[in-house]
């Protein structure tokens, strides 16, 4: 009897979409397919490969508002900003395909008499990237676009909740005309993709997702030597110096922290501020706060959708009620939002201060609608406690002195640093964690060397 798998819209706990998983047979033909596939690829010049992308990007983006529909009813963001995810897809996918040639182009070393010599960026081979549902087009094609432009076939396994991007992207690839096997899907639970990612045939995998689930990844690639790109939780954290500008501080952290109902893995779940502007910060972050709409998200007025399902909220929930039990002071009264209903995914943003380091709701990832606020004296007090975290992908610090904010982001923990602005992706620059945020990189010049191996060829022409 053939397995299957339900996609639950959190915005009324029903039936979206039910979709077979993949057999073993099925599993293993595509991988078959992917091998086959790829070594035709891999001769493919990459201004071809290019054509092909730029095709199937072109594709999404004349879905964007029938897609941004489907992100809705499969995750909850408002539908006021999901057409836009596309957007942001195609900034990304294009300047990976915009860079490509030169950063796959032969290394050539200096002149030696009677010899040639160079370095080959050379395609992996099978790459399998495993999406979240979060973000369920940016994530994914963090590492599809790099991974075909490479040379590589590429299987994709999205999550559970958004099994339809997986299906759009396969239609895109198809409308471009992309040779067979080059782009698959699978649909898989758990133990599936255990075992697909032991085959000898897949040779990177790129996953975006928990720690937990990185550690699952990590076990299940223990001791087979694959390359592993990690991009895991994070526990965002943004520093107001005495100089920073209010207004626009408080503007754009409100967002960070809020967007996408806090579900972001670079979102900003601890915020910092100087002594000298806390109090007004922390009145003015309030009251912008409460001006969210959290209600429907298809409807056009909605700024607040429903968190993924119930479980994540009630997570949620229990970390803030554990932190008012310890003493913290919640700024937000959740009647003040009619869809919060404790048992639902709906839950309403919630500000807290009051706070210590040490308490969970500022160590352990939310992944949700709140955000912690704490008062400090200094520099070194905001990098001790930005650091005082297992997460290490971004940190955001506001100020008008850039010569501080690089001094400052050299002494911090984490992947990224932003000055004046924070949750948000920029192509051109590597994606990374660090400590449990993950491993490797994406995106950038550098996000190549990782779906690629060095060839050396070292030819002697004079006998």
């Amino acid at each position: 009897m053939t397995k299957t798998i339900n996609i639950i819209s959190p915005i009324d706990n029903s039936i979206l979409a039910e979709r077979p998983l993949a057999t073993e047979k099925e599993i293993n033909t595509r991988l078959k397919n992917a091998v086959a596939a790829q070594i035709h690829w891999a001769k493919t010049p990459v201004n071809e490969r290019a054509i092909f992308c730029n095709r199937a990007i072109d594709a999404l983006v004349a879905q964007s508002a029938e897609i941004g529909r489907e992100i809705t009813l499969q995750m909850g963001r408002p539908i006021k900003y999901t057409a836009g995810e596309i957007q942001g897809l195609a900034e990304r996918g294009r300047y990976m395909i915009g860079i490509a040639e030169e950063e796959l182009k032969d290394i050539l070393i200096e002149p030696k008499q009677g010899f040639s010599r160079f370095i080959r960026p050379t395609p992996l081979g099978v790459v399998l990237t495993i999406a979240p549902w979060n973000y369920p087009y940016l994530t994914a094609v963090n590492s599809i676009i790099p991974a075909l432009m490479a040379g590589n076939s590429l299987i994709l396994k999205h999550s559970a909740q958004t099994l339809l991007c997986a299906e759009r992207f396969a239609q895109a690839f198809k409308q471009a005309g992309m040779p067979e096997g080059v782009f698959q899907y699978l649909h898989m639970d758990h133990q599936a993709t255990a075992s697909l990612i032991k085959q000898k045939e897949i040779a990177f995998i790129s996953f975006t997702g928990s720690v937990a689930g990185g550690k699952a990844i990590e076990h299940s690639a223990a001791g087979l030597f694959k390359g592993l790109a990690l991009e895991l939780g994070g526990k965002d954290a943004a520093y107001l110096r005495a100089d920073a500008n209010l207004e626009q501080a408080v503007e754009n952290l409100v967002d960070g922290a809020f967007f996408n109902s806090g579900q972001s893995c670079c979102g900003i779940e601890r915020i910092y501020v100087h002594e000298n502007l806390y109090p007004d910060f922390v009145e003015q972050f309030v009251a912008l706060v409460k001006q969210f709409q959290l209600a429907n998200p298809l409807d056009q007025n909605t700024t607040l959708g429903p968190m993924i399902n119930t479980k994540a909220a009630e997570f949620v929930r229990q970390q803030i009620q554990q932190a008012l039990d310890q003493g913290a002071t919640a700024h937000i009264n959740s009647k003040l939002f009619s869809a919060d209903q404790p048992g639902s995914p709906y839950l309403a943003p919630q500000v807290l201060t009051g706070l210590n380091n040490r308490m969970n709701i500022m160590q352990e990832e939310s992944f949700g609608p709140v955000v912690g606020i704490m008062k400090v004296s200094n520099d070194d007090e905001a990098i001790d406690l930005i650091n005082d975290s297992r997460y290490g992908l971004t940190a955001s610090l506001w100020t008008g002195d850039e010569e501080k904010a690089i001094e400052i982001g050299e002494r911090l923990q984490t992947g990224t640093v932003f000055m004046n602005r924070c949750d948000y992706l920029d192509p051109a620059l590597a994606w990374v964690g660090v400590k449990d945020s993950g491993r490797a990189c994406a995106l950038s010049r550098l996000g190549y060397g990782q779906l690629t191996r060095p060839k050396s060829f070292h030819l002697k022409t004079v006998l």
